[in-house]
């Protein structure tokens, strides 16, 4: 007896061992203490935005010519009206030239055809005086009155003469202008396509044929950002949004919708979006900005202070979360009622109290309804 006694509690012993070194061990996870705080419903968009600038202009001569002038380098601030660019027209100027002699031609004999007229016109008055005296012949005085009248239209066809030569003079500046670039607007040279000598080619509709000068206005900024068509019935001009830049790291610029496009584009192998445009709210704290630099744009539909919330990841399917029970050291599941929500937290109506936490690890093997936890080292103390 006492050696079967022995074998049992051999027996016994070895099963708890077992169990003991057996038993699955709790599982770090990250925990997220419930708390109060604000919460926005936003919109993000789809893909990167791009800062544009509000005045921007991709300028090509009308026809294409030799560079005769550049008066510019990328870079350069120009004013509106300064000539940028110029090609070789040494035969527009000469036709320019010969126009121009026309009209001081022109003008000569309109001088000299209406001065006739007038003298034809005081000679035919007076022989009306001698024929009412009887002095002339009335045939005399009719010879007079039709010359008077041929000579004023020989003064007419001279100062026609003489205004399709101006005409042709202005047709002529016009010819020039088409060789032409002048600065639209005050701005700055982006871009420079051509060198002096080089030829250049002016850009025709539907060919992809890079512009002479690009000029853009660069104290004036904007977002344009893609959205995904479900979330553009919810945007209107004048929401407040937020934009951030790649190229300033963490720092938040407020902004405001200025327009949504009223048609959707539909580009191959991508989502089908609707463009916005986000001004800078304050444009003067943004600092120097550069157009083309790559923008998000965050829109803020609505907003809630000090509401009950928890990080969106959080969340499983169906609106549940997994609460950290102390007393066990196990996860229970929580059917939750969310309100205002976007990525990063999400309003709890019901289902949860303030300082209850919640896992938020929830990639992690074995995190699920009933998993034996211990908080990881990260969340002690919250």
């Amino acid at each position: 007896m006492r050696r079967i006694a022995v074998i049992t509690a051999i027996i016994i012993s070895l099963g708890l061992a077992y169990a003991w070194f057996s038993r699955s061990k709790p599982i770090p996870v990250v925990l997220k203490e419930v708390t109060a705080g604000k919460v926005e419903a936003t919109l993000a968009n789809t893909r990167a935005g791009t800062v544009e600038a509000c005045l921007r202009t991709k300028l090509s001569t009308i026809i294409g010519g030799r560079i005769e002038f550049l008066g510019v380098k990328e870079g350069d601030k120009v004013k509106k009206g300064q000539l940028l660019l110029k090609l070789w027209n040494d035969d527009q100027q000469a036709q320019a030239t010969l126009a121009q002699s026309q009209i001081t031609l022109a003008g000569k004999r309109t001088e000299e055809a209406c001065l006739v007229a007038v003298n034809a016109e005081k000679e035919a008055k007076r022989q009306a005086e001698l024929r009412e005296k009887g002095f002339v012949s009335p045939s005399r005085e009719e010879a007079a009155r039709t010359e008077a009248e041929a000579r004023r239209a020989s003064c007419n066809t001279a100062k026609a003469d003489e205004a399709q030569a101006e005409a042709k003079f202005r047709a002529t500046r016009v010819e020039q202008g088409r060789v032409a670039l002048y600065a639209p607007f005050d701005g700055t040279v982006a871009k420079i396509v051509g060198e002096l000598g080089e030829y250049s080619t002016p850009s025709p509709p539907g060919v992809p044929t890079p512009p002479a000068i690009d000029l853009i206005d660069d104290t004036c900024l904007y977002v344009k950002a893609p959205m995904d068509e479900v979330d553009a019935p919810k945007i209107t001009a004048g929401q407040p949004a937020r934009i951030t830049l790649d190229a300033l790291p963490g720092k938040l610029l407020p902004g405001k919708v200025r327009r949504v496009a009223p048609y959707v584009s539909a580009v191959e192998k991508q989502a089908r979006t609707v463009d916005i445009e986000v001004d800078f709210a304050q444009p003067d704290a943004t600092g120097k900005l550069l157009v083309g630099y790559s923008a998000d744009v965050e829109i803020i539909l609505a907003g809630r202070e000090n509401v009950l919330r928890i990080p969106t990841a959080a969340i499983q399917e169906g609106g549940k979360v997994l609460v950290y029970n102390a007393d066990s050291g196990k996860l229970d599941e929580r059917q939750i009622k969310a309100g205002l929500s976007n990525w990063e937290y999400t309003e709890v109506l019901e289902g949860l109290s303030a300082g209850e936490r919640i896992a938020t690890s929830l990639e992690k093997d074995g995190i699920k309804a009933g998993a034996s936890v211990v908080p990881d080292d990260k969340t002690k103390g919250k």
